[in-house]
């Protein structure tokens, strides 16, 4: 069914019909449960699709459970104990550290420490590795440099913590320079802007979007890291996990599909008419909403301010903000960073897939060493065997 045949109804009915709070709908709508579109008569005002409220409900009926987000109407949701980052009154903090304020100053090498709980500096005199010349994108070559170390490295079982934090930082080391191409030993940062040929002052904005992209609390691609670390397996595998769901439509590939509005938008110079196309077509406007922070996601708020966007590209995020009603995802912002900065196709998701691997590793490094065991069992839902007797 398309967007323009389907039924639409108000969020007030969507939540009557639920019974969930606004934030449960939010979830809902990000994690492609639940289509959402602007009203046409209040563009400020969103409307949600009826079928997919009514396939919740049913779900939820045939099983006698209510409905979750988390993990759909009749699966439980599973909680894993974590140090590490956690939201509260719509901040977000890095082992209790406001990752908005760390990010101001902080490299990600610093901000790694803190994710990691590291007293020691685990990239101290790390030696860099002359072959990690892979072919491809960004994307490729980072799949290609983790799956090697996947296969070389030791499995992280029965480790020291601080060998672990080590070998978390040789990972990541080698991991940008697999992106960045190696050159000298410079920070993580500005062997990125190097390759890009950023200024320092945009080399600056590019170290806050890693630090700001680190962690965002329990998402796919960090349970299929937390899930592999369980096994014993090496770092590199873990993180291996983290960037293969990472390129899922629902995970990564939303930022490429804002990327692409993005360019859209400021390649026509006119915001207003390339989102008002889309709604046109039945489609979303990608970039808006979808967070489960009420007000919108802070580090959205903070890296788009930072970047003291030119007009065209601030206003996508006026029209978008106007016409939907909901605040700037992160994802928009790390595309919006993107083009201002002028990287190449790939450029954004670079910098939030190292910038998450920082996370992940300390996800990884949290799970190998103190975490509780993960556990999940299919329900058999199919058709019964003593009926085909």
């Amino acid at each position: 069914m398309n967007a323009i045949s389907r039924s639409w109804i108000p969020r007030t009915e969507v939540l009557a019909r639920l019974g969930v709070k606004p934030q449960t709908l939010y979830a809902y709508v990000s994690r492609g449960r639940i289509a959402a579109r602007p009203d046409p008569e209040n563009p400020r005002c969103s409307l949600y699709a009826a079928e997919d409220v009514a396939r919740l409900l049913d779900r939820s009926a045939r099983v006698g459970r209510p409905v979750s987000a988390a993990g759909g109407a009749h699966r439980s949701e599973a909680v894993i104990d974590t140090a590490i980052s956690h939201g509260a009154d719509g901040r977000l903090f890095y082992r209790g550290e406001d990752a908005v304020t760390l990010a101001e100053e902080a490299t990600l090498e610093q901000a790694c420490r803190v994710l990691w709980g590291a007293g020691e500096d685990p990239f101290a005199d790390l030696k860099p590795r002359v072959d990690v010349n892979f072919p491809g994108g960004p994307r490729a070559r980072g799949l290609a440099n983790l799956a090697r170390r996947a296969e070389e490295d030791a499995a992280a079982a029965g480790r020291s913590e601080k060998s672990l934090r080590r070998e978390a930082a040789a990972v990541l080391n080698e991991l940008v320079d697999a992106v960045a191409g190696g050159g000298p030993r410079l920070l993580l940062h500005q062997r990125l802007a190097r390759i890009w040929k950023l200024t320092e002052a945009n080399a600056g904005l590019l170290r806050r979007a890693l630090v700001l992209s680190a962690d965002q609390g329990l998402d796919a691609p960090t349970l299929a890291v937390r899930v592999t670390a369980q096994t014993g397996a090496a770092l590199g595998a873990c993180v291996l996990s983290g960037w293969a769901a990472l390129g899922g439509p629902r995970a990564g590939g939303k930022l490429t599909a804002v990327a692409a509005f993005v360019s859209e938008a400021a390649r026509s110079q006119d915001a207003r008419t390339a989102a008002r196309q889309r709604l046109a077509q039945g489609l979303e406007i990608p970039g808006f909403g979808g967070d489960e922070v009420p007000g919108g996601d802070p580090r959205a708020r903070a890296l788009i301010e930072a970047a003291r966007l030119p007009t065209p590209l601030m206003d996508i995020v006026r029209v978008g903000e106007g016409l939907t009603g909901q605040p700037a995802s992160f994802d928009l912002a790390l595309a919006l960073v993107g083009r201002h900065l002028d990287l190449p196709r790939e450029g954004a998701f670079a910098v939030y897939a190292i910038g998450r691997t920082a996370g992940w590793l300390a996800h990884a490094l949290e799970q190998a060493q103190s975490g509780s065991p993960i556990r999940a069992r299919l329900r058999y839902v199919g058709p019964d065997p003593a009926q085909r007797a």
